[in-house]
């Protein structure tokens, strides 16, 4: 909404800074969106007024805010004419037949006016916010709306059939020509202004033609109630319609003004039309309008209020500034306040909170110091799978994995694409969604690992070097009983090189993945154990396995089948509530054992071997032969090139003995090595060559 500064500064001093009274304009929460200059050296601003602000939709709603925010006093315009000894009320009579539709209508008469342009100040103020001066009665009904928010409109008193305004619905096939002289049809869902025959308004949206202003009028009819927001709303969409009138109506106009807004307006046309105006208002009032539009008095704890804001309110300055904005302030104790709202503020403010925003708006958000807010400590320590999640998550961060977070549903052709997770989850199929918000995400997720994968190919697309994503979440499917089984479960994908190529420059592989899977069944006490399958969904045959924990199946591992895009994607899933389990146990059994006194010994095995031979079978004769001092292994490096026969691969194994309390020597681990190497070799047919480390 635009807003004249030459208009406001009727009302209050305006600091010379535009800027900065824009500024706090906006941080009161009135948003000043544009600063323009006209060119008669008028400043005007583009306002955003929130839809409960109905009372700032006018210069002297503005002008009273400017008022507080500044401590100016605010001037109220000119309300008092000089009556004509004869009185309105024997020229027109007013009756409201529908006092649930309208509880106020008040009317004032102008009679001897002279209809022609307005003065060059009214004109220059209403076109600074983007109106059309017509004539000087039509001018000045839209200038008081501007002014001071109610909608009024200007009748030709000669067109009112009967002398009698009456405020009713519509009857059954009544028509309607309104201003903009469009025949309308209307309904007794709809309220209108009739005469003693006919309708003459479309209440709270415009004017009909017949009995519009023109010219040749003298006597004026000024109308000013306050109608049903609903009401206004319900007419105009169903119209088509949209006025400013109907802006306010629809969204709660003073219902104590009309009498105020009535005499004002008739005051201007008197002075830019000659006219006089006849005695009194013709007020008339419905007798719910007292009830229905009851003030509300308020408590207002001011230690409370601090309380809410975080900061001492200056002392006696919240009283200032509500009084300010028009509210009655009485004191109920040291630290408590009543407060009765205005009758302009009847759409918004209800309750204490609403006080609490009036003040801390003018006393400004920005002069509330920062500060971080009190927090307690827990009421429990963490659950074991609270922990459990803590420790997952920390550990796949410090592996260089980034968290993702998906849908919890996909599509049919999703759900078949990967395997699912878990023993018999699938007995009966996915779970279908009663409700889709469309054929992509029409059942629940069997697995993480559709999700996951569609993340790292949409990184990969877009040229990433790497993608290392971790998910933790929900699956869901249906067991043999028909029933739906849900699973939390942790799902790993990764492809891509790490390093650079100036320095060490690897391509991320199967193993890596499984490394991970490995480094968090330690940080759970356990050691997973791999087996081969070829017939997972998804997943490239021979690079696929299924994962084993404590003996129970407990996830997938493998290469995604299908072209690559960018790299090839390696994923992994395993079910948490396996991991969950074994650290329990791990608490229940946890000691701190002191780090050895004496060094051990490390020696690397290179074995050439088949690249059909999988890890598992090498670990389990590492495990078969595995002598009392040997603390852990590890896979160091696969090599395939050079000096390696086509279809094998040099797989390098790190070994750590240590003796405890005794020093080994290097005899003794060698004796043990050429055992190992030995077992490799009759039951894998492997070749070795040891390198100590």
């Amino acid at each position: 909404m635009l807003f004249s500064c030459d208009w406001l500064s009727d009302y209050v001093d305006l600091p010379e800074d535009r800027q900065e009274l824009a500024r706090r304009l906006t941080a009161a929460g009135l948003a000043v969106e544009l600063i323009e200059q006209t060119a008669d050296g008028d400043t005007v601003f583009d306002i955003d007024i929130t839809t409960n602000r109905v009372d700032a939709m006018n210069h002297l709603g503005l002008a009273r805010e400017v008022a507080v925010l500044t401590g100016q006093p605010l001037s109220q315009p000119e309300i008092a004419t000089e009556d004509a000894p004869e009185s309105a009320a024997s020229t027109i009579r007013v009756e409201i037949d529908a006092p649930d539709l309208c509880t106020r209508y008040a009317a004032r008469v102008v009679l001897g006016v002279t209809v022609g342009p307005s003065p060059d100040w009214m004109t220059r103020r209403l076109r600074a916010i983007g109106l059309r001066p017509i004539n000087n009665v039509v001018d000045v009904t839209n200038y008081v709306l501007w002014e001071m928010g109610q909608p009024l409109h200007g009748f030709d008193l000669t067109r009112i059939a009967g002398g009698v305004i009456r405020v009713r619905r519509a009857a059954e096939e009544e028509h309607l020509v309104t201003l903009d002289d469009v025949e309308r049809a209307l309904d007794p869902e709809m309220l209108v202004i009739a005469d003693a025959a006919k309708p003459v308004a479309l209440a709270g949206v415009m004017g009909g033609l017949e009995s519009e202003v023109t010219e040749s009028t003298r006597d004026v009819l000024i109308e000013s109630a306050w109608f049903d927001p609903m009401s206004v709303r319900r007419t105009s969409k169903r119209m088509g319609m949209h006025t400013d009138a109907s802006h306010r109506f629809e969204r709660g106009a003073d219902p104590e003004i009309q009498a105020r807004a009535a005499s004002r307006a008739a005051r201007l046309i008197a002075e830019t039309g000659g006219g006089t105006v006849l005695a009194g208002v013709v007020d008339t009032m419905a007798p719910e309008h007292a009830e229905r539009h009851a003030v509300p008095t308020i408590p207002l704890d001011l230690d409370r209020l601090d309380a809410f804001a975080g900061a001492a309110m200056p002392e006696g300055r919240p009283e200032e500034w509500l009084t300010g904005l028009g509210f009655t302030v009485e004191r109920t104790g040291e630290r408590q306040l009543s407060v009765t709202a205005p009758s302009w503020r009847l759409s918004d403010v209800e309750e204490t909170a609403d006080l609490y925003e009036e003040v801390l708006r003018i006393h400004g958000f920005d002069a509330i110091p920062s500060s971080l807010p009190s927090l307690g400590e827990p009421d429990a320590p963490p659950t074991p799978r609270q922990e459990l999640r803590r420790r997952l998550r920390r550990e796949l961060a410090g592996c260089g994995y980034v968290e993702a977070i998906n849908w919890a549903f996909h599509s049919h052709a999703d759900a078949a694409s990967l395997p699912p997770l878990g023993e018999g989850a699938d007995a009966e199929g996915p779970v279908e969604l009663a409700n889709p918000l469309s054929e992509l995400y029409s059942v629940m997720r069997r697995s993480l690992l559709p999700g996951l994968v569609a993340s790292a190919r949409y990184n990969a697309r877009r040229d990433v070097e790497s993608v290392r994503l971790f998910e933790l979440g929900h699956t869901f499917g249906r067991g043999a009983d028909g029933e739906v089984v849900e699973r939390e479960s942790l799902a790993l994908a990764a492809g891509g090189t790490l390093g650079t190529p100036w320095e060490h420059e690897v391509e991320i592989d199967l193993f890596d993945v499984k490394g991970v899977l490995e480094e968090l069944a330690t940080v759970t006490g356990e050691r997973l154990e791999t087996r081969p399958a070829d017939d997972l969904p998804g997943l490239v045959p021979g690079a696929g396995a299924q994962v084993w924990l404590d003996g129970r199946r407990a996830g997938v591992i493998g290469r995604v089948a299908g072209e690559d895009e960018g790299f090839p994607l390696y994923v992994a899933e395993i079910e948490v509530d396996r991991l969950e389990t074994t650290i329990e146990q791990q608490e229940a059994a946890r000691e701190v054992v002191a780090p050895p006194r004496l060094p051990g010994i490390r020696v690397d095995l290179t074995l050439t071997h088949s690249l059909d031979t999988p890890w598992a079978e090498i670990e389990q004769v590492i495990e078969e032969e595995r002598a009392s001092e040997l603390v852990r292994y590890e896979l160091k490096d696969r090599y395939t090139g050079k000096g390696v026969p086509e279809g094998a691969v040099n797989t390098t194994i790190t070994f750590l003995y240590h003796g405890g309390e005794r020093q080994l020597t290097q005899d003794e681990v060698n004796e043990k090595q050429d055992a190992l190497a030995a077992a490799l070799a009759k039951q894998c047919g492997l070749q070795g060559r040891e390198e100590q480390a």
